[in-house]
């Protein structure tokens, strides 16, 4: 195995530090944009896509173009991302952009808007595909083409990655390798930072979440915008009051298509209208997140 288990981690002994600003739980917001680099007929992948969409299966034969389901993901790009930078900008807040490349380079517009602000980017792929099941050429080359095609779109280039799902056994071998990440989100299992080895290099995780994510709605697990928000809201004060004593990071996993939609973005404004002004918390990028990481908890120290 390339990537061992670890099953310990912190433990019942988390690094004694606090975020900036003596802040004991920091917030990251993340859009996922995704957007026409999924999987489609047109691209020569033989499907459309049918995850994450406002149905749980295509009903069109195998093989044909679901117009729909290209359509529904059609909505992030076209009004959802618009309302969403809207919001974002207007409230002055941090994003952390989880950008599939060929995504903004299909929407320019988009792209222009990212660069015009200070959000940071993740590389969500060159495509939102699943690396694991590319073989190791393959995912080298998309790994490479994703960083050489945010930096042109965007105009800087992404220090962060992050799989669709999940990373494969040599995906974290080949990001260091290719020298141009600093830190990737592809583990779920901790709420805060840790080092890891590499091949022999100490390599920054940033866990990301499933469970404070705007897929719930697509699961079912919440439907109301006020489920949404109670949610949150119960996560995030259950953090901040453990927070109190050793530092939390909680993560808001948020998609155009999905959250940009009036009705589920309203769960969203509630949460941040219940953490607006909190001085004892560090609404954040991921990027400053991996910065201040570096600083405070170098390599060697805690786990």
């Amino acid at each position: 195995m390339t990537r061992p288990r670890d099953l310990a981690g912190y433990g019942a002994n988390p690094p004694d530090i606090r975020w900036p600003g003596g802040a004991g739980l920091a917030v990251n917001f993340v859009l996922n944009i995704e957007e026409g680099s999924e999987y489609s007929v047109g691209d020569g992948d033989g499907r459309s896509e049918s995850a994450l969409s406002e149905v749980r299966a295509s009903r069109v034969p195998a093989g044909d173009r679901d117009l729909a389901a290209e359509s529904m993901y059609e909505y992030g790009s076209r009004v959802g991302f618009w309302r969403l930078h809207r919001l974002f900008r207007s409230r002055g807040l941090p994003l952390t952009v989880f950008a599939s490349a060929l995504a903004l380079e299909r929407c320019p517009d988009i792209a222009a808007a990212i660069s015009a602000t200070d959000w940071d980017i993740c590389a969500h792929g060159w495509r939102w595909i699943e690396h694991y099941h590319l073989d190791a050429q393959t995912e080298a080359d998309h790994i490479a083409k994703a960083h050489e095609s945010l930096t042109r779109t965007v105009g800087r280039p992404p220090k962060g990655w992050y799989c669709r799902y999940s990373a494969s056994p040599a995906t974290r071998d080949l990001l260091v390798a290719h020298g141009g990440y600093t830190y990737d989100s592809d583990a779920y299992n901790d709420d805060l930072p840790y080092w890891t080895d590499v091949s022999g290099k100490p390599h920054l995780v940033i866990p990301y979440s499933m469970v404070t994510n705007d897929a719930k709605f697509l699961s079912g697990d919440v439907f109301a915008a006020s489920d949404y928000a109670s949610f949150l809201i119960d996560s995030f004060d259950i953090l901040l009051d453990e927070a109190g004593d050793m530092p939390r990071m909680m993560s808001v996993g948020l998609h155009s298509r999905i959250i940009g939609h009036p009705g589920r973005m309203a769960g969203l404004i509630r949460f941040m209208d219940h953490i607006a002004g909190r001085a004892d918390v560090w609404v954040c990028g991921r990027d400053e997140i991996a910065d201040f990481w570096r600083d405070a908890v170098p390599s060697g120290q805690g786990r």
